[in-house]
């Protein structure tokens, strides 16, 4: 019941292409792609600014 078979998938995978279309879903992939590259950068920018405070009041 929980788990599905490769097949399953790929049929899924094709029913997505079919109603997005590839250049859709590449354009989706790169923003989200582009999303996680900002965020891990916003983080390791606030962990920096963290540390320089953390040096400065000790």
């Amino acid at each position: 019941m929980g788990s599905f078979s490769i097949w399953h998938w790929l049929l899924v995978l094709a029913v997505v292409v079919l109603i997005f279309g590839t250049k859709k879903l590449k354009n989706m992939g790169t923003d989200v792609g582009e999303a996680v590259k900002n965020f891990k950068n916003a983080i390791s920018e606030d962990n920096k600014d963290s540390s320089f405070k953390e040096k400065e009041t000790t």
